[in-house]
């Protein structure tokens, strides 16, 4: 457009025109330019141009607002994004979005102060090629965001890399590099009088931030620690709000639980009181912990069990105990659960030694917890189950603890109230009472003890410790075994259902000895299966109880088997046929089945003053042939057949079946042993 007249004036009114249409600048020249062809003086070419700078002044004044309205506009966005619902890291990823767009840079980042660990996380990031990501640890002392956070004020570079007027740091160098990025600006992140943070904006050129960008990016980075300021609180509330509802929610269950375990103890107490034994409790029990279980007693014998308790072999069962231990329901080739007698000894020994439940160390998911009475401990109540139990089945196992301690004392109390009748009936068996036996017997049925099937009777003298608690603990000890007891001065006489008397008399001497603290010297003798041998056999247990105290065996067991020669002396039977077939029975069965003369090289060994040389010149072998036979007999007899108490007991046999031979007793050396001929 030319200026009317080509006037100075008109070519200044033309100018308000062009920054009225918001010309480019190009157009301002063009009028310049205009003016000079048209023959402006000097003077109107010089304030020409001073009104075009001013226009253009003018111009970019106009330009500085409008993007500063901009600039707001889009500030005025971003707070009300930040005041809708997010969680911390999508508020991050928010804020330098909006902080890249804001300014039209390339690059944008937050990095939040770990106060415990002294280091800067990068916690979002926008615009980023690769080396600055989330989880980056900005170094502490160098770089543009340590004057930042020092200061509480923007710094800014333009050309980051060339810039010496801060320090720097390789690692953020490196980055920076890797990245491309030339102008930074750091703008802390405020909240009251700390900085917590810093957001960092960046371009990939060259460029000087105008003071209104640095205010731009400023109140933006106050609107920013205000919404993760509010974000922060919201989460711990939201946090803590989750954790009270947690806690009501554990205290509602620990309600329930606890409803459940009173309700639980009060069945099984009154189980105990109406009569149950301790197999239906320890069922009921079983099924409240959802696991099978075991009560053993002191001595290592099973009280009682449920049927599904996983046993190795059924050994150390008891009463109440299933068979082979198997878990119901499971079949041959199945993956079926064994707990072996180690296991199981060392977690009773551990639950005792700590008084309250315990794991075992190894092995299948086996807890024990103690079964005492004040300070008296009456046995181990032991938990399987395929999985750890929860504290309120360890808080109710230890409720079942204490009921079968309950039904144990209960149990010991009856034993004692029965007590005299029990102690009348075996009085007059072992003092050969003027009633017939068939009326004993009788009176012993109606105890529950049949003296019909094998009894063994076992005499046991404390070496210490209280004479009343032994006699309480026999009186137990008998009732729960179905048996008999007897105190006869400082002896405790037991007669014990059973046909095996060494193991009656071991666990005799195993049990006792623990509930004294002292040793227990036992002499046991049987099976009798008539109420008239009770007396006989009473007699033959003590003479093996004082022939075991004259041979300075005190806190042992003995029976005329251990015995040897001296029981066969002390028995009233003489058991000749026990005691060959003990010594040297295994060689005689060896010689009737192989047909070999190992008997009789036995017995030239002995004459020849154990010399096989000599042996072999009497048997008219060769000497090899001895050494191989003596080889073969200390196999069968054991590597100890030579020292000197088993030789005498060997010679002792191999006499009395010499003597045997030459009376013509032809009925066996043990039952089942043919005589053979010694000298044959």
């Amino acid at each position: 457009m030319l200026p009317e007249g080509g006037s100075l004036d008109g070519y200044a009114f033309t100018m308000l025109e062009l920054l009225a249409q918001e010309a480019p600048p190009e157009r301002f020249e063009d009028l310049v330019r205009q003016a000079r062809s048209a023959g402006a003086t000097e003077d109107e070419l010089v304030r020409l141009a001073a009104a075009k700078e001013r226009s253009l002044d003018i111009r970019q004044l106009f330009g500085r607002r409008q993007q500063r309205e901009a600039g707001l506009s889009a500030l005025v966005d971003t707070a009300r994004d930040l005041t809708l619902p997010y969680s911390l890291d999508t508020l991050l990823k928010v804020i330098t979005r909006r902080a890249r767009l804001l300014l039209g840079l390339d690059m944008s980042w937050v990095s939040l102060y770990d106060s415990k660990a002294g280091l800067s996380h990068v916690r979002a990031a926008d615009g980023n090629a690769s080396a600055i990501t989330v989880g980056f640890k900005v170094p502490v002392g160098g770089g543009v965001g340590e004057p930042a956070r020092e200061r509480s004020a923007p710094f800014w570079t333009p050309d980051y890399l060339r810039d010496e007027g801060f320090v720097h740091d390789e690692v953020i160098d490196n980055v920076v590099r890797t990245e491309g990025l030339r102008a930074i600006m750091a703008v802390p992140l405020r909240h009251e009088h700390s900085t917590f943070g810093v957001l960092y904006v960046a371009d990939r050129n060259v460029r000087h931030f105008l003071p209104d960008e640095v205010s731009l990016m400023t109140s933006l980075a106050d609107l920013a620690a205000v919404a993760i300021e509010r974000t922060t609180l919201l989460e711990q509330a939201q946090a803590e709000v989750t954790e009270l509802e947690l806690d009501t929610s554990r205290a509602m269950d620990s309600s329930a639980a606890a409803r459940r375990l009173h309700s639980t103890h009060s069945e099984l107490i009154d189980m105990v009181l109406g009569g149950s034994d301790l197999h239906a409790l320890v069922n009921r029990a079983a099924a409240e912990l959802d696991g099978s279980l075991l009560v053993r007693g002191t001595a290592g014998k099973d009280l009682a069990s449920t049927d599904d308790f996983p046993r190795q072999g059924g050994a150390g069962s008891g009463a109440g105990t299933a068979g082979s231990g198997s878990r119901s329901g499971e079949s041959a080739g199945t993956d079926v659960v064994r707990v072996d007698e180690e296991s199981l000894d060392r977690a009773c020994l551990d639950a005792h030694a700590e008084g309250e439940p315990v794991r075992c160390a190894d092995g299948p998911e086996l807890w024990a917890c103690p079964v005492t009475g004040g300070t008296e401990s009456l046995g181990t109540l032991v938990l399987h189950r395929d999985g750890p139990p929860s504290d309120v089945q360890l808080q109710l196992l230890g409720l079942v603890s204490q009921t079968v301690a309950v039904l144990l004392l209960m149990q010991r109390s009856t034993a004692v109230a029965e007590g005299q009748v029990r102690d009348e009936l075996f009085h007059d068996l072992l003092n050969a009472s003027l009633l017939p036996p068939d009326q004993l017997a009788a009176r012993a049925r109606r105890l529950a003890v049949d003296l019909t099937d094998p009894h063994v009777v076992v005499v046991a003298r404390p070496e210490g410790g209280a004479q009343g608690r032994a006699v309480v603990w026999a009186s137990s000890y008998a009732h729960r075994l179905s048996g008999l007891k007897y105190a006869d001065g400082g002896r405790i006489v037991l007669l014990l259902p059973g046909d095996d008397p060494t193991a009656a008399a071991n666990a005799v001497s195993r049990e006792l000895s623990t509930v004294l603290g002292h040793p227990v010297t036992v002499g046991t003798a049987g099976p009798v299966t008539t109420p008239d041998a009770v007396k006989r056999t009473y007699q033959e247990a003590q003479r093996c109880l004082d022939a075991l105290t004259a041979l300075g065996g005190t806190g042992g067991t003995a029976s005329q088997r251990e015995l040897g020669f001296l029981g066969l002396l002390l028995s009233d039977k003489h058991d000749i046929d026990g005691f060959i077939c003990s010594a040297i029975g295994p060689v005689l069965d060896y010689d009737s089945q192989q047909s070999t003369e190992l008997l009789r090289t036995l017995e030239s060994y002995f004459t020849s003053g154990s010399s096989p040389t000599r042996a072999a010149e009497a048997l008219h072998v060769h000497p090899n042939t001895v050494s191989r036979r003596l080889e073969r007999i200390a196999e069968l007899l054991g590597a100890d057949w030579q020292e000197p108490a088993q030789a005498l007991e060997v010679q002792l046999a191999l006499r009395l079946q010499r003597a045997r031979h030459m009376l013509g007793a032809r009925g066996g050396t043990a039952g089942h042993h043919r005589a053979a001929d010694p000298v044959a």
